[in-house]
């Protein structure tokens, strides 16, 4: 006579493939809330640092804000004609000194030079040497400071020195000394002269973030398969470490056209016939009485274009240090 299953043996074959069941539909419920197969898209990837500081910058309005205002520089250096009609050296006497007038919004200086288009002109220096001698000093400082803090050793130490002796030097008073025997009117002294004192700062940012990304274990574990120094550098440490540099880097170009129209102001960076804040600045300060116009206008551009700059490095900053998130 066949044995027939007792009762315990029937309710633990049902509570076994109930338990099943419902593993299974919790499995699908799960996979399709996540985006699996059946569901609705694909599963989301990972975000890195960069995506992740990209939406950051998206969402943030002082980074809208001040993306908009550099982007507006950046036309008026390559474009100036399309807002401005006319030479900005083309001046009148008779006219030296007047207020606003019908295609003159900004009026005239003391050399009767239409002060708008000297203006928008002057962007153009501005925003030349302020990114020439950002990306001439991020170069210099990366390259130096990250080879110096990979390989470490005797080169470290001798770079930190040399680092100590360029810091010790006032930068307006480098300025005086070095420009003042130079004859060229152009802006490559100036943009020369910024890399070569302000390369430091970069190399001093470089160097200690390298140190930190050496030591992870993603480059150990590179380091022990063989892969050469320049592949470590190149693939596995630069990618990692260059993130505190383009921050410093971006604040640091506002400071480089504040300095290009100090120098120009103190005579020893660009000088006339060129056209720069600084030597409209220079130029309207005996008359701020009689026409504060001429010296307002080029002020506040200087003024709105270096904050513009400085928020910028504000966002990115705040974006890509996860310290902040």
């Amino acid at each position: 006579m066949p044995e027939q299953p007792d009762d315990d043996g029937a309710i633990a074959a049902t509570g076994m493939g109930g338990a099943m069941d419902l593993a299974t539909s919790e499995g699908e419920t799960l996979e399709k809330t996540r985006g699996g197969p059946e569901g609705a898209g694909p599963q989301e990837k990972p975000r890195s640092l960069w995506s992740d500081a990209w939406r950051d910058l998206r969402r943030n309005p002082v980074f809208i804000i001040s993306g908009l205002i550099i982007l507006f520089l950046v036309f008026i250096s390559l474009w100036p004609s399309a807002i401005a009609s006319g030479s900005p050296l083309k001046c009148d006497l008779a006219k030296a000194q007047q207020g606003s007038q019908p295609g003159h919004p900004f009026g005239f200086n003391g050399q009767g030079c239409d002060v708008y288009t000297r203006t928008v002109y002057g962007a153009r220096t501005s925003v030349t040497v302020g990114v020439c001698a950002t990306l001439g000093v991020a170069l210099l400082g990366s390259v130096l400071g990250g080879l110096a803090g990979f390989f470490g050793g005797a080169s470290d130490s001798v770079l930190s020195r040399i680092t100590d002796i360029f810091f010790a030097i006032p930068v307006v008073l480098g300025g005086l000394v070095l420009l003042s025997v130079v004859t060229n009117n152009s802006i490559w002294p100036v943009i020369g002269f910024m890399v070569l004192l302000g390369w430091p700062q970069i190399s001093r940012i470089a160097r200690g973030s390298v140190i930190t990304v050496k030591q992870n274990d993603f480059v150990q574990a590179a380091r022990a398969l063989g892969a050469s120094n320049s592949r470590m550098l190149l693939r596995h440490i630069a990618p990692n470490a260059v993130a505190p540099v383009i921050v410093v880097a971006t604040i640091a170009l506002g400071t480089y056209i504040a300095l290009e129209a100090t120098l120009s102001y103190l005579g020893v960076g660009l000088k006339p016939p060129s056209v720069s804040w600084g030597i409209d600045i220079s130029a309207a300060s005996p008359y701020i009485r009689n026409a504060p116009h001429a010296l307002l206008w080029p002020s506040g551009a200087l003024a709105i274009t270096v904050l513009a700059f400085i928020m910028l490095g504000d966002a990115v900053r705040d974006a890509l240090d996860p310290k902040l998130r």
